[in-house]
């Protein structure tokens, strides 16, 4: 009997557990660290090839016949040269400035809509929650929106890069579901307080839930980061083009920028340029991840699941 009076159970023989219970083998162990380490090199290899040509020097790829591993003579050349001026450094400056618009404009939209639909009782919630859950089934084509986007004015603007995907349906759905989660008597004690909706949004809600917030953040900042057929589609002006629409241009479809895009006289190797685009495109999302992977699994989770 243990001391709260309850029997005491026998441990469980190795033949009673089941078997997830049981513990690694060192066959199976070696197995899981040899696999991981293969994926860890399939996919850290790739990058680190990328990274070594971009600080290759011109001699080095043209002995290597491309793509470098190992830079014995690494320089910055392609990174000075695309950031100097010209269609690449605008790029970046337009990626950013659509970056942070369009994630502060659909966090503040979303946030919105999901506490108002995470409501019971406000009149019109329930269509309005069908429309969305539509919306995940039924995803309008390329030509409506695009004479959506024609009749509205926003062709060769960049709103047209923001407002057609500006709120998200599963993100709404889930930051909608955690809402629910929130206990009612704390809405009741703020309201009791005196508190109104907008009160009870930014000093309790917001702060409880700062994990899922800033995943569905994540998201809204890697779609329009990595966004480029919207671009492709509305964007004419090619000065107007985000970072992802000139990759695409020249470092997928093997187009050569010239020294008067760039707006220098010297041009590094063109394969060292194309790379260095590549990492400016990838090095801003990599920067993101470390600071919110904390969030990432706890907030989709919570989000997700009600009870």
């Amino acid at each position: 009997m243990s001391s709260f009076g309850f029997p005491l159970r026998a441990p469980r023989t190795r033949e009673e557990r089941p078997a997830w219970e049981e513990p690694p083998t060192k066959i199976g162990s070696t197995a899981k660290a040899v696999v991981i380490t293969v994926i860890c090199a399939v996919m850290i290899l790739p990058f680190l090839t990328v990274l070594s040509t971009s600080l290759a020097s011109r001699e080095e790829i043209t002995e290597a016949g491309g793509f470098v591993l190992f830079p014995t003579d690494p320089t910055l050349d392609a990174y000075r040269t695309i950031l100097s001026g010209g269609i690449v450094s605008r790029a970046v400056v337009v990626s950013v400035l659509i970056t942070l618009v369009g994630t502060a404009l659909s966090l503040l939209t979303t946030i919105a809509l999901a506490y108002g639909l995470s409501k019971r009782g406000v009149p019109g919630s329930k269509p309005i929650l069908l429309m969305v859950l539509f919306t995940l089934l039924f995803v309008p084509g390329m030509v409506p929106m695009y004479v959506v986007v024609k009749e509205l004015g926003l062709l060769d603007s960049y709103w047209s890069l923001i407002l057609p995907v500006m709120i998200n349906a599963f993100n709404l759905v889930v930051l909608r579901a955690f809402f629910m989660n929130i206990p009612e008597e704390l809405y009741q004690a703020a309201r009791i307080d005196g508190a109104g909706d907008w009160r009870i949004l930014t000093r309790i809600v917001l702060p409880l839930s700062k994990g899922v917030v800033a995943v569905v953040g994540l998201f809204y900042a890697v779609t329009y980061w990595n966004a480029f057929f919207n671009a492709m589609l509305y964007l004419n002006d090619s000065g107007k083009w985000p970072i992802q629409l000139v990759l695409r241009t020249y470092v997928v479809q093997g187009k050569s920028i010239s020294g008067d895009q760039l707006g220098v006289s010297h041009m590094p190797p063109q394969q060292s340029i194309s790379m260095a685009v590549v990492m400016i495109a990838l090095i801003p999302i990599l920067l993101l991840f470390p600071f919110l992977q904390k969030y990432f699994t706890k907030g989709v989770l919570t989000g997700a699941i009600k009870g």
